[in-house]
């Protein structure tokens, strides 16, 4: 029965982890044209002068200089959107954050329950690492896979 609970953890908590991410997908997908308005205003800013390569010879410094950088390019790309744009780019963005906060933690518990089966199997430390990496893979192909079939299945 022990067994049985925790291949009930393992397989739970990387559907809780593969939700999110597929709902994610789903969702974020309606932003296209906002990925289209913000694409054109971004190719109608200059790009900055990066920093000079020199500045990464003290690596705080060329950071700081190139977080700056690119955050003055972001607010150009920001400011050269209509208002309507960028309600729907702020949006997006929140939308992207909850869902990324959402299958972090749905992550966190996966690899926990992964442990416990590793645990309870007295698997080796490798089977463990194989798994962390092997079921995201799965989840995101899962995810893919479903994106495309409903593309296809749509024409579009």
């Amino acid at each position: 029965m022990a067994g049985l609970i925790a291949w009930c953890g393992f397989v739970g908590g990387w559907l809780l982890f593969a939700g999110p991410v597929y709902q994610a997908a789903l969702e974020l997908q309606e932003y296209d044209e906002a990925q289209e308005a913000m694409s054109a205003a971004a190719r109608s800013v200059p790009r900055p002068k990066h920093p000079s390569p020199l500045w990464w010879l003290i690596p705080p410094v060329g950071y700081v200089l190139q977080r700056r950088a690119a955050g003055q390019y972001r607010q150009a790309v920001t400011a050269a959107l209509s208002a309507e744009d960028r309600e729907i780019m702020v949006e997006f963005s929140n939308k992207a954050t909850g869902w990324l906060m959402v299958a972090a933690g749905a992550l966190l518990i996966a690899v926990k329950e992964t442990w416990e089966l590793h645990e309870h199997y007295e698997w080796s430390a490798a089977a463990f690492w194989v798994l962390v990496v092997i079921m995201p893979v799965l989840a995101a192909s899962f995810t893919v896979l479903r994106i495309r079939t409903a593309r296809e299945t749509l024409g579009t």
